[in-house]
């Protein structure tokens, strides 16, 4: 295997672990905890706002360390 094939599996497989713990930590509880069928659709959405919010933090972090590496380095 070529590196940037080991980068990407190992990429896609954090991916894969991150969004798992994110559904069984967070969507699951939240779906679970309502009895209704609207509110339950509601939380759903809602814990998939929380989950664009993470990634969005988790891409400005990535875009902060790609752009200062070299000035720390």
């Amino acid at each position: 295997m070529s590196n940037d094939a080991i980068v990407q599996l190992v990429a896609i497989c954090a991916g894969v672990v991150g969004l798992a713990a994110f559904v069984s930590l967070v969507t699951v509880p939240v779906v679970a905890s309502y009895q209704r069928l609207w509110e339950r659709f509601v939380a759903g959405l809602l814990s998939l706002w929380v989950l664009a919010a993470l990634v969005g933090v988790g891409v400005l972090a990535g875009g902060a360390v790609i752009y200062y590496w070299p000035k720390l380095f």
